[in-house]
């Protein structure tokens, strides 16, 4: 492989995925060399506001592959052969500083600023560190395809969400935001047993979607909701007269956060899974909160357990919905479409992947 030429999707200021051509990296001991057979894109790598600043990049970080080098230390210790068909997590923890080994991976600040690999999963082959190859690379089972695979990331980031906020059986969950995360955390909440399910946002195609899975109420805030103050009316109305037990934000939006202070019940939990723009800020009814014991919890990416965990819920098939939510699969040609169709409402889009290969499946 050394030599040889590999195309990348890069990210430009602005929003824009050009395909570039490069050499394929050249892998050191300890290492592997993965070919990318499928790249899901993220919401985040949409945000303009957050992507900007680092651009150009080659983004993705929700790849399937094959691995098709390794290196001589990988060698020796057997662990990871050519051939096998694998995940690769992009950050990875230490497992050994303070935040850590309190249960708070993904704080480590070597997974949020030390860790990726190289160039990026929009691209044809990647190197995968030592640290990565350490804790960062899971076999996939057989039943997990490379597509489904793209699924295992965002999956794993919804399981340490829901696990944070101690999601119970019977609870009510409203879910702010019906794309691939908030179709996500509605079909682990029905997993994990949860009651009453409703769900918003401006799109009637996802919407519909969530009718499919089983959702008990959906509503299209921009064309019904004309207020703050109308949707915890809807809420009680459909969920026998109280608010939820649980309301997770999947939407960047500042008015979903603040509709979610208002639609969640006394003793039940707001999970901020989605972020806004470093410089807002929410305002939070302290009173109200301190004397109903609402809690306000944050959630950032996924640890190796959850990655474990998601991988086990694929293979057990246990949430039945997720091949569908990929609607559309593109070649790297087309990844500035992709793009495109992520970032828009209305294109009838819930998951985009990209195949590197250039093997474009139907959509």
């Amino acid at each position: 492989m050394h030599g040889k030429k590999t195309r990348v999707g890069v990210y430009q200021k602005g929003g824009r995925v050009t395909v570039e051509e490069r050499t394929i990296p050249a892998i050191s001991p300890g290492e592997i060399l993965v070919k990318v057979i499928a790249s899901g894109i993220c919401g985040s790598d949409v945000l303009k506001w957050y992507r900007d600043k680092k651009a150009p990049r080659v983004l993705g970080h929700e790849i399937t592959g094959d691995i098709v080098e390794v290196g001589d230390n990988v060698k020796k210790e057997n662990k990871y052969k050519v051939g096998q068909r694998v995940f690769v997590s992009h950050h990875v923890p230490c497992n050994t500083c303070h935040y850590c080994l309190n249960g708070y991976h993904t704080a480590c600040e070597t997974l949020q600023k030390k860790t990726n690999y190289d160039p990026g999963g929009f691209s044809q082959y990647l190197r995968v560190p030592p640290i990565n190859v350490d804790r960062g690379v899971f076999v996939l089972p057989d039943e997990v395809s490379y597509e489904l695979g793209t699924l295992i990331e965002p999956l794993a980031c919804v399981v340490r969400g829901q696990r944070v906020a101690h999601i119970q059986p019977g609870q009510s969950v409203l879910v702010l935001g019906a794309g691939v995360s908030g179709l996500l955390h509605l079909a682990l909440a029905q997993a994990y047993g949860a009651g009453r399910l409703m769900a918003t946002d401006i799109d009637d195609y996802r919407l519909n979607f969530a009718k499919k899975m089983g959702v008990d109420a959906v509503i299209n805030v921009q064309e019904e909701i004309k207020s703050n103050d109308e949707l915890p009316v809807w809420v009680k109305k459909v969920n026998n007269g109280r608010p939820a037990d649980l309301v997770i934000v999947c939407a960047g939006a500042m008015s979903a956060f603040r509709q979610a202070l208002k639609c969640v019940d006394r003793g039940g939990t707001v999970l901020c899974f989605a972020t806004t723009k470093p410089e807002e800020y929410l305002e939070v009814p302290l009173n109200e909160f301190w004397r109903n014991e609402i809690k306000l919890m944050p959630s950032y990416g996924g640890g190796p357990q959850d990655i474990v965990i998601a991988i086990e819920l694929m293979r057990a098939k246990r949430l039945p919905h997720l091949e569908d939510m990929i609607t559309h699969r593109l070649p790297l040609d087309k990844i500035d479409e992709g793009f495109r169709m992520m970032s828009e409402t209305g294109g009838k889009s819930i998951k985009v992947i990209i195949e590197p290969q250039g093997h474009a499946a139907p959509p």
